[in-house]
C-alpha cells in the first residue's frame, strides 16, 4: 500500500526538531505498549470482546440434577441470579469472560458456607500463580481493603483460561499473541485521528497569480488557520482555491482499515458481520454466520465455563448427581416458522414430547398434554407458532 510504504520509508530519514511531527507521533505510537486497555481503543477489538462476553453472560446457566433443573441448589442462585452481594450473575460472568479474552486468564475467589456449598464468587485482579513444593498451585493477590497479601489454594479459586501456554498453567493472551495486528490497527486509527486533528488531509490548494513574499505567505497561513477555527476565509489578490478529490492513497487507507477489522475478527473467531462489517453481508449469510457464531465461536467459551465450574464448585460426590450447562436454544431456534416445523417433526417422529416443546418456548405447562393422541402422520405444512397465552 503506497501510503503505508511511505510511512515506513520515512523511518530511515533523520528529522530535525520541528520537522515531520506526524511521523514522530507514529513512531511514538509503535513504541507504546499494546495491552488490554489500549487494545480496546480499537473498535473491532472492543466489539469482538463485547460480542462474546455479553452473549456468554446473557445465556442462562443452570445447575441440573439429571434432566431437571436443580433450582434449590445453592450454586444455582450464584450462577443464574447473583454471583456475589455486589454483582449480578450477568455482570460477573461478563467481566470474567472479557478478562479471559483480553488477558488469557480470569480468577475468582470461591466463597463457601459452613456446609461446603458455594455461596458467592468474587472476581480477583492482579493475581500471581505459584507452583508450591508439593506440586500444587497457589494464587496470591493483594487485598484492596487491607493491603495485605492473600494466598489461596487451588480449590479456593475459579481459574478460567484461554489456550494454555508453554508453562501448562496460564492461558495465552490473544492481545499479546496478535500484538502486530493490534499495533497496525492502532497505527491506522492514529493516522486518521492526526489527519483530521492537524488538518493533514490535503483537501485543496490555494493558487496565487504570482510569487508571494514571506510576509504574504505568513498572512495567508494565519488567515487559513482562522478559517479552520470557524472564521470565513477571504481570498483576495486574485487567489483561487482548487479542491482535490480523494486520492488513491486515501482509498488504500480506507481499505486497510476495513482489512484490519477482518484481521481482528480472525483473532477472536467472530464473524465480521457481528461487529458491523456489513460489506459482504446479506440476510441469508448473516443468519448462517449467527449460527456459526454459536457453534464455532461460543462453544469453546461455554465449555470453558461449564467444565471449570463442575471441577471447582462441585465436589467429586456432587458431580455424580449434578452438572452445570448453558441453555443455547434461544440463539439457535431460528424464526417461528422453522421452529414450528422442527417441533412438529419431532413430536410426529416420537423423539420429542409436546411438553418438551412448550418448555423450550418458555410456555406454561399444560397438565396431561402428553397423554393426548400423538400425530399419526408427518406434518407436511408447518403449524402456526404457538401463542404464549394460557389456553382457556
Amino acid at each position: 500500500m503506497n501510503w503505508l510504504n511511505k510511512l515506513f520509508e520515512r523511518r530511515s530519514t533523520n528529522h530535525a526538531p520541528g520537522g515531520d511531527s506526524y511521523w514522530q507521533d507514529f513512531q511514538a505510537l509503535r513504541s507504546g505498549p499494546v495491552n488490554p486497555a489500549t487494545a480496546q481503543g480499537v473498535s473491532a477489538v472492543f466489539a469482538c470482546v463485547a460480542a462474546i462476553s455479553e452473549t456468554v453472560a446473557s445465556l442462562p446457566l443452570h445447575v441440573f440434577k439429571g434432566e431437571d433443573k436443580a433450582r434449590q441448589h445453592p450454586l444455582y442462585r450464584v450462577l443464574h441470579d447473583q454471583a456475589n452481594p455486589e454483582q449480578t450473575a450477568l455482570e460477573f460472568r461478563e467481566w470474567m469472560t472479557a478478562q479471559v479474552l483480553l488477558t488469557g486468564n480470569a480468577f475468582a475467589r470461591i466463597e463457601r458456607g459452613h456446609d461446603g456449598q458455594v455461596t458467592a464468587l468474587w472476581p480477583l485482579k492482579d493475581v500471581q500463580v505459584l507452583r508450591l513444593k508439593n506440586g500444587s498451585l497457589a494464587y496470591e493477590y493483594t487485598d484492596s481493603t487491607t493491603g495485605q497479601l492473600v494466598r489461596l489454594l487451588a480449590h479456593e479459586v475459579l481459574h478460567l483460561r484461554h489456550r494454555i501456554g508453554p508453562d501448562g498453567v496460564l492461558g495465552l493472551s490473544p492481545i499479546a499473541v496478535a500484538r502486530g495486528v493490534i499495533e497496525l490497527a492502532q497505527a491506522e486509527q492514529q493516522m486518521g485521528v492526526e489527519t483530521f486533528r492537524n488538518g493533514a488531509k490535503l483537501a485543496g490548494v490555494l493558487e496565487a497569480p504570482g510569487a508571494l513574499k514571506a510576509e504574504q505567505r505568513q498572512t495567508i497561513k494565519e488567515a487559513w488557520a482562522a478559517h479552520r477555527s470557524g472564521a470565513t476565509p477571504v481570498l483576495d489578490g486574485g487567489m483561487k482555491y482548487n479542491p482535490i478529490t480523494q486520492t488513491m492513497e486515501d482509498a488504500e487507507w480506507i481499505e486497510a482499515r476495513k482489512f484490519s477489522v477482518i484481521e481482528v475478527c480472525r483473532i477472536f473467531r467472530v464473524p465480521p458481520v457481528l461487529v458491523g462489517a456489513q460489506e459482504s453481508a446479506n440476510y441469508s449469510n448473516s443468519t448462517e454466520m449467527a449460527r456459526q457464531f454459536v457453534t464455532l465461536t461460543l462453544r469453546r467459551w461455554l465449555l470453558m465455563w461449564e467444565q471449570a465450574i463442575n471441577a471447582k464448585c462441585l465436589s467429586e460426590a456432587a458431580r455424580r448427581t449434578y452438572f452445570v450447562e448453558h441453555s443455547v436454544e434461544g440463539l439457535l431456534r431460528g424464526d417461528s416458522t422453522t421452529r414450528a416445523a422442527f417441533y412438529s417433526s419431532g413430536i410426529a417422529s416420537g423423539w420429542m414430547l409436546k411438553s418438551e416443546a412448550r418448555a423450550l418456548e418458555n410456555l406454561p405447562t399444560i397438565e396431561g398434554i402428553d397423554e393426548s393422541p400423538a400425530l399419526e402422520t408427518q406434518v407436511a405444512t408447518p403449524q402456526p407458532y404457538p401463542s404464549k397465552q394460557v389456553p382457556a
